[in-house]
């Protein structure tokens, strides 16, 4: 028979060309944008009669086919088993058995399915939750007691794992895919789902943001203008290493040398720097086992292809292993004068490279004769079983010439030589372990994997003064009681509903890896806030860096988390420059950690006389380990 016949929610493989379609019994069904949205895009059917039935209710065979059709792409955990109660001939007998072997559903004691049994919601919470392949919590049950005030309702499957697929139950909790209508600290687990609230479910599990934010699990709406960052990055190229993250075998990283007489012409970009250019590495070795005990060498050598030397100067790097920057708890937001405030590499070398520091152990400059290569630096990587260290490199640099770039690893207990990086160079394969193939970003799929970047990116900083509109000079300062924010570091699918995708550009780059630099890690955001208070009365506003949840709702709101979360999304130092209220110049370097969905604490607060006039710059290299989106908020108390 027909699947749709008996299916309540079907879900299609793949994404189509929307085909408008409504129904007619949700016009005013609290979650209807929802409904809409995954019938425009065929994730969902209705009945003969053009109706959906939000209120009906979902059975697990149903729950089967949603998960597979939802997330088609879920690796196979487990063998085949068969149960009792699903016949061969039975109408979803393969899906069953399918979800069952994606780790999607577990059966009952006595080896039943029970397909027709209602699924509850706390149980379709956790399946979904399952499919996103979040990370379990440490502790449960005080997560979701704090969430529901039901929450000693959920049994203990449901807290802790869902039968043997070992989902958490709180994960989906603070990823904010609950959703609680018309009480949203009224979660109901062991009510049957319905076909609404299943449709509700899977919009926030594949990120479609239509439904009303003040039902979804911790979420708090902040309503406050979002407006497009103002200005462009620059056209000065990157080398950006950052795939493979995690490295296994030896060979190259990125070579942008010509690929004629290279054994493995694949692995040669043939890009050519001259001028201002930066240098981005990030890079991971792990051993599990002794045998796996190592040393590990990261080369980057220059060659100078033209007939007349070439000077390239070292103007700022830094490069620091992760046992020189250990991940330490640090205080939400804390003074770092001297720099010494840092928690992992990525952090600790952006912090050197904002301040203008150059290392030691790089040159301030080298002079490369015609047709000649040099090494410009050799980084090792030690690591010790059962461990992993990784080393993230930054530079600054220009070349009086063109010059060509690559960056190559070796397993060595010295410093390699320039003929034993040659040799690598001519001779070696792309370094492994490749990283996850990104996926196409036009039309965008669930779920998204933007992968490592490995090639050339076009943009290093981002600098531009905000003003009300591009005909003017200053920056009118919010009514009091408003803000309004500007992102920083969108990409692709996180914009916060203004369609401004900030990801530098990739000007070469091979094929298995990133489209776009996304995060822009290593790019420095230059922000300058002309600010002007047009009323006759004094004004206290503050600027801050905040980390809102990911949301393309609107550009009249921003979504905070409460209570707070344990990811962090942004690690840095931010360095603030502005006249205080004493009329005193001030530099100061301030340290953010910010987790997902923090509002953050104000870089500066200011008060601003009637008719006054302010200006705040805010600067900072968008630091490696961090996620998008944050935002620059400009507040008026009111």
């Amino acid at each position: 028979m027909h699947l749709r016949k008996y299916t309540v929610v079907v879900f299609l493989l793949t994404l189509s060309t929307p085909n408008p379609l409504a129904f007619s019994d949700t016009q005013n069904y609290w979650a209807k944008n929802c409904v809409q949205q995954l019938g425009e895009r065929k994730l969902i059917t209705g009945y003969p009669d053009s109706s959906f039935r939000p209120e009906a209710i979902v059975t697990r065979a149903e729950a089967a086919v949603l998960m597979l059709n939802a997330f088609p792409d879920s690796p196979v955990k487990r063998a085949a088993t068969t149960f009792k109660d699903v016949p061969s001939n039975y109408w979803v007998n393969k899906a069953i058995s399918t979800a069952y072997q994606k780790g999607f559903f577990s059966g009952y004691p006595g080896g039943i399915f029970q397909p027709n049994q209602p699924i509850p919601r706390a149980q379709i919470i956790g399946v979904v939750a399952g499919g996103k392949n979040y990370s379990p919590v440490s502790n449960p049950t005080q997560i979701l007691q704090q969430y529901f005030n039901d929450a000693g309702q959920i049994p203990n499957y449901a807290q802790n794992a869902i039968s043997s697929m070992g989902f958490a139950y709180a994960s989906g909790t603070i990823n904010s895919i609950v959703v609680n209508y018309p009480n949203v600290k009224q979660l109901k687990p062991l009510q049957n789902a319905t076909r609404g609230e299943v449709a509700v479910l899977i919009c926030r599990a594949l990120n479609i943001y239509t439904v009303p934010p003040q039902y979804i699990a911790g979420i708090e709406v902040h309503p406050q203008e979002v407006r497009p960052l103002p200005g462009k990055l620059d056209i000065i190229p990157t080398f950006n290493s950052n795939s493979p993250e995690l490295v296994t075998t030896e060979g190259i990283l990125l070579s942008t040398f010509p690929p004629d007489g290279k054994q493995v012409q694949e692995a040669h970009l043939n890009y050519l720097f001259q001028g201002r250019f930066d240098i981005f590495a990030h890079h991971i070795v792990r051993a599990e086992t002794p045998a796996q005990s190592r040393t590990v060498y990261q080369g980057i050598i220059v060659h100078n292809p033209g007939n007349e030397p070439v000077t390239l100067q070292v103007l700022q790097a830094a490069s620091y292993l992760t046992r020189e920057a250990p991940f330490i708890a640090l205080p939400d937001m804390v003074e770092n004068p001297q720099g010494t405030v840092y928690s992992r590499p990525g952090d600790r070398t952006m912090n050197d490279v904002l301040r203008g520091v150059r290392q030691g152990i790089f040159p301030e400059k080298l002079v490369i004769k015609p047709k000649e290569t040099q090494i410009l630096a050799n980084l090792l990587i030690p690591v010790q079983a059962p461990a992993s260290n990784g080393r993230t490199t930054m530079m600054r640099l220009a070349s009086s010439s063109p010059v060509y770039l690559a960056n190559l690893v070796k397993n060595s207990n010295v410093s390699p030589t320039l003929a034993e990086w040659q040799k690598l160079l001519n001779t070696g394969s792309l370094a492994g372990k490749r990283d996850p193939i990104p996926t196409p970003l036009d039309p965008p799929r669930e779920p998204t994997v933007f992968s490592r970047v490995a090639g050339v990116s076009q943009g290093t900083q981002w600098q531009t003064r905000l003003t009300d509109n591009p005909n003017v000079s200053e920056l009118t300062i919010p009514e009091p009681g408003k803000a309004f924010s500007y992102p920083l570091g969108t990409v692709h699918l996180i914009t916060l509903s203004t369609g401004q995708i900030q990801s530098a550009a990739m000007l070469k780059r091979y094929p298995d890896t990133a489209y776009f630099a996304h995060s822009n890690y290593g790019v420095e955001y230059n922000l300058t806030l002309p600010l002007r208070n047009i009323t006759n009365q004094t004004q206290t506003v503050n600027v801050s860096i905040q980390t809102p949840v990911k949301d393309e709702g609107g550009t009249d709101r921003l979504l905070f988390l409460k209570p707070d979360v344990e990811q962090i999304f942004f690690r840095g130092t931010v360095r603030v420059r502005y006249i205080d209220d004493n009329g005193v110049e001030k530099t100061r370097y301030v340290h953010l950690v910010q987790r997902r969905g923090q509002m953050g604490e104000p870089l500066v607060t200011l008060k601003m006389l009637g008719g006054g006039k302010r200006e705040v710059q805010v600067e900072f290299l968008y630091p490696p380990d961090s996620r998008p989106p944050q935002v620059l908020t400009v507040r008026t108390e009111g």
